[in-house]
């Protein structure tokens, strides 16, 4: 049997690639419209340099951050992501596999996995929410998180996306039944390693969202709980600032891209942000989080965190982030190819490269700490950066 260890995120991906139903695999790399956007989200990561030392180097790099009061061993935690239909574990080996290695992980509403669950296999847990249906059922959803021991919250609002997509996005199953399975059953033939895998869990994928439910009833399926959001009314500023006070608490948003935002999401008492285009699956001709997170960083990060979301493939990717300002990063795409590699093995294979990322980077800067970094150690090409909504 081959080495399960993979030495790059690239290879996870190329390793999922061969494993997954090419539905499934198409739908972690789709983008919306033409794909401008996730384009840019890597794309901006190479266009930013360091300045290496040759000498006086420190011996010991220190890595660990205290991030939304949670004290991880590094600035690298779990974006949440929906449907895990990639491994029968799903978010369950996400979570402690973040656990293993000593971070957080976030929990989608549209997760496969109920929240209880990922409580269990990792405590440092944050569950993500959307402004779906009311109030009342918001604070009811919030209160089960509550319940459940979630750390904090995150709300998305970097998902706008109301109608059909043009580009990379294949169509996928509502529900899994007999029909289903047999339309789809050449793909999945095909991938006889995703199918063993389920087969030998006793289960199908699971395309329902149990962590929708907040009153007993049945778990809508994906598309259920889409249209749930769709035919919600949008939030407003004084919505958001009901969401802050009525969890009162660790509480962020994600999908900031502009300073005004930043400055209204701060003032509506929210703990923390993350710039976030929603992995380039939102409004396409958004530039990368990374060209908006100096100005917004500057704006508001001495008052409330400022993480960031988007494009991050290594190591040396967290430390252009750190230094552009970013108190810590989410991961999204780089960790479900690492669970379709190998499980949750696969995960932590992926947190590891993370870490060895950030630590050889920080020896070639000489730099001792993430508390150290600045963006005048990196090199960045002119007009690199974004900012918007400045007055």
């Amino acid at each position: 049997m081959a080495n399960p260890w993979f030495e790059s995120v690239a290879v996870a991906q190329r390793r999922a690639k061969r494993i997954l139903p090419h539905y499934v695999y198409d739908a972690l790399i789709a983008g919306s419209e033409a794909g401008l956007t996730i384009e840019d989200n890597q794309a901006a990561f190479r266009e930013i340099g360091f300045q290496p030392v040759v000498a006086g180097r420190p011996n010991e790099r220190r890595m660990e951050r205290n991030v939304l009061g949670l004290d991880l061993s590094m600035p690298v935690m779990m974006s949440p992501t929906g449907v895990q239909a990639v491994h029968p574990d799903g978010e369950v080996a996400v979570a402690r596999a973040a656990a293993a290695r000593g971070t957080a992980v976030g929990l989608s509403s549209f997760g496969s996995k109920p929240m209880e669950a990922i409580a269990e296999a990792n405590p440092n847990f944050l569950f993500q929410m959307y402004w779906i249906n009311d109030r009342d059922w918001i604070a009811a959803q919030m209160e089960r998180a509550r319940a459940a021991g979630a750390k904090g919250v995150i709300l998305t609002l970097d998902w706008s996306y109301s109608h059909s997509r043009d580009w990379g996005s294949p169509a996928l199953p509502d529900r899994i039944d007999l029909k289903t399975m047999i339309k789809y059953a050449p793909a999945v033939m095909t991938k006889p390693v995703w199918l063993s895998r389920f087969l030998r869990s006793g289960k199908l994928p699971d395309l329902t969202t149990p962590n929708m439910v907040v009153d007993g009833g049945a778990a809508p399926t994906f598309f259920g709980a889409y249209g749930q959001w769709m035919g919600s009314a949008q939030p407003t500023w004084d919505d958001l600032a009901w969401f802050a006070e009525q969890w009162g608490g660790t509480c962020m948003v994600k999908g900031v891209m502009r300073v005004d935002d930043a400055r209204r999401v701060r003032d509506a008492g929210f703990t923390a942000l993350s710039v976030s285009n929603h992995g380039g699956n939102n409004l396409d001709g958004t530039p990368s989080p990374l060209r908006a997170l100096p100005a917004i960083a500057d704006a508001v990060g001495g008052e409330i965190e400022v993480l960031l979301d988007g494009g991050i493939r290594r190591g040396s990717d967290v430390v252009k982030a750190l230094a552009l300002g970013a108190r810590a990063v989410m991961i999204g795409r780089a960790y479900l190819w690492g669970l379709a590699a190998n499980g949750q093995a696969g995960v932590e294979n992926v947190l590891d490269i993370m870490r060895m990322g950030i630590d050889s980077t920080l020896l070639g800067m000489g730099v001792a700490s993430i508390d150290d970094l600045q963006r005048e150690q990196l090199v960045i090409r002119e007009g690199f950066d974004r900012p918007l909504g400045v007055d």
